[in-house]
């Protein structure tokens, strides 16, 4: 049966999936957006389902969370280490940012959770925030070795600030994160065409002289 999507289904998918490239870069950031704005706005209306990101618990709880990310990533060599662990939180982030921001419902029931087709924003936000974390993850090493570790409180607060602006911007303005999300292909080309110099510039043995 085909489906059919119309424009209040497009922006809905474009702030699912700015959220989900926000998460990316920092996990907490969109998910304590949607349960601000949510809980002290009219800008968001969370479903049923994913009302939970709105309970001051889970909000606290993920400040502290963020409080713990924005410290651990500006340290050289701590911020790849945080990397690793993120690999999974990240991606986990973006699945459900992408599934509350785009309106998808949870359901308990597994089986009617995969028949519903539910699990598609899911699976879409945690693809989005898994490419976006792995550029990161790739960067930050080169960035911290070409300037000796102080580059990393610099990027760590870019990457920071583009995430929250990103996260409001896929709520308030979903049509204008085609332009993150070009300016973000952009960066990843960017990135991988300087390590790939990088290794290309390492410096061969010296040959053997008789």
């Amino acid at each position: 049966m085909a489906v059919r999507c119309d424009a209040a289904c497009v922006l809905e998918a474009l702030t699912g999936a700015g959220l989900a490239t926000s998460a990316g870069l920092n996990a907490y950031i969109p998910l304590l957006a949607l349960g601000l704005l949510a809980r002290y706005t009219d800008l968001v209306g969370l479903p049923t389902g994913w009302s939970w990101l709105e309970n001051g618990w889970v909000m606290l709880i993920l400040a502290v969370l963020l409080a713990v990310e924005v410290v651990a990533d500006k340290v050289p060599v701590l911020d790849s280490a945080n990397d690793v662990v993120q690999t999974v939180v990240r991606p986990t982030a973006g699945g459900l940012a992408f599934g509350a921001g785009s309106s998808s419902e949870t359901v308990t029931d597994p089986g009617s959770f995969f028949a519903s087709n539910a699990w598609v924003p899911v699976a879409v936000g945690v693809v989005l925030a898994l490419a976006v974390h792995g550029i990161k993850a790739l960067a930050r090493p080169a960035i911290n070795a070409t300037t000796a570790g102080f580059g990393a409180p610099v990027a760590s607060t870019a990457e920071d600030v583009f995430s929250a602006v990103m996260s409001v911007v896929a709520i308030v303005l979903p049509a204008l994160i085609l332009l993150f999300l070009v300016g973000l292909v952009l960066a990843a080309v960017w990135v991988v065409r300087r390590r790939g110099r990088a290794s290309g510039a390492s410096p061969s043995p010296p040959a053997f002289r008789r």
